[in-house]
C-alpha cells in the first residue's frame, strides 16, 4: 500500500565537518597505502552501518576497547578520528612505525592548540565535558594537570580555586551546560578566560529540526542509536510534533511513518549520505518494512 506523500529533508543534517574530513581522509588513505589493513585510532564515527562499510574495505579501529595497537606497524596508516589524540599517544604510533594522517577536527585541534598556550603561559586549565570523551581525554594531553568539569556541581566542589584560568569546552556539550559551569567559576576565580569552543553543528541541526517540524505532521530521524547527537535530534523531534522514529537504515521505517502525507527526515552528524539517500528512496516509494 502507499499514496502520495511530501518528504522534506532538513535544511542541515547529515556529516558535520569533522565527520566527513575523517571518513575522506580514510577513504583517500585506502586508496594510497599498499598496505592492509588501514587503521583508525578509535571508532572513525558512531554509525554502525559506515563503521561495516569501512571494515569490509580493510580498515581495522585500534585503541582501547578496540583491537590492541601492534608493536610494529611496518609502514602501515593510522588515521586519527576527529576527536583527537593526546600528543604522546601520536609519538608512540610514530615510534612504532606507523604513517599517521591526523584527520582531528580543525575545531578539536584549535581547542588543543589553546590548551597547550595557556598551560605554558602558567593558567590552570579547566576542560568542560565528559571526561571519559575522546575528544576532552585529547585536549589534557597538551595541559598536563589540567581539571576536567563535567556539570555545575563538579566546579561548585572543587577544593581550590586558582588565581587565574581558562575554562575550554568540548565541542559537543549543551550550551546550557558550559553556561552553567563557566558562571560557577567566574565567582570563584579572579581572572577566568572563558573560551568559546561549542561547535555550531549540533546546534544548527536542532534549529534546522525545528524549522522542519512546523512544515510536516511527523519526522523520521536517521542515524546510529549509539550516537549522542542523533538521540538528542530524535528526542527533540518527538517534542515537537509528537510523532517520530529513530531508525538506522531505511529497513528500520515504522509503518506508521508510510502512513503520513507529509514527512520530515533529518539525520545526525555522523550519519552517511547514502543511508539518508536510501530512507528518503524507501519513504518515497511507499515500501512497508519486511514484517517478519
Amino acid at each position: 500500500m502507499s499514496h502520495s506523500r511530501t518528504i522534506i529533508r532538513a535544511d542541515i543534517m547529515g556529516y558535520c565537518m569533522g565527520v566527513r574530513r575523517a571518513v575522506e581522509a580514510t577513504e583517500q588513505a585506502l586508496l594510497e597505502s599498499p598496505i592492509r589493513p588501514v587503521y583508525t585510532y578509535g571508532p572513525l564515527i558512531h554509525n554502525p552501518q559506515a563503521l561495516e562499510r569501512l571494515a569490509a574495505s580493510g580498515v581495522v579501529v585500534i585503541g582501547d576497547g578496540y583491537e590492541p595497537i601492534p608493536d610494529d606497524f611496518r609502514g602501515a596508516t593510522v588515521v586519527v578520528r576527529a576527536h583527537g589524540i593526546p600528543p604522546e599517544e601520536r609519538r608512540e604510533l610514530e615510534r612504532r612505525g606507523a604513517r599517521v594522517v591526523d584527520a582531528t577536527c580543525p575545531r578539536v585541534l584549535s581547542s588543543q592548540k589553546r590548551a597547550l598556550v595557556y598551560h605554558e603561559r602558567g593558567y590552570s586549565v579547566f576542560l568542560a565535558g565528559d571526561r571519559n570523551h575522546g575528544e576532552i581525554t585529547g585536549i589534557a594531553g597538551f595541559a598536563p594537570g589540567c581539571v576536567v568539569l563535567e556539570n555545575r556541581v563538579d566546579a561548585d566542589s572543587l577544593e581550590g580555586y586558582p588565581e587565574r584560568a581558562v575554562l575550554i569546552s568540548q565541542t559537543t556539550i549543551r550550551e546550557g551546560e558550559y553556561e552553567a559551569i563557566a558562571e560557577t567559576l567566574s565567582a570563584r576565580v579572579p581572572e577566568l578566560v572563558v573560551l568559546n569552543t561549542i561547535c555550531p553543528a549540533t546546534m544548527d541541526r536542532q534549529k534546522a529540526l525545528e524549522a522542519l517540524s512546523r512544515e510536516v505532521d511527523g519526522i523520521v530521524v536517521v542515524g546510529g542509536k549509539n550516537s549522542a547527537n542523533t538521540v538528542r535530534l530524535y528526542k527533540s523531534a518527538l517534542a515537537l510534533t509528537g510523532r517520530a522514529w529513530l531508525t538506522e537504515t531505511a529497513d528500520g521505517i515504522p509503518e506508521e511513518a508510510f502512513a503520513l502525507e507529509r514527512v520530515g527526515i533529518t539525520a545526525g552528524a555522523s550519519t552517511p549520505d547514502e543511508v539518508i539517500d536510501e530512507v528518503e528512496q524507501a519513504l518515497q516509494k511507499g515500501y512497508y518494512p519486511r514484517q517478519d
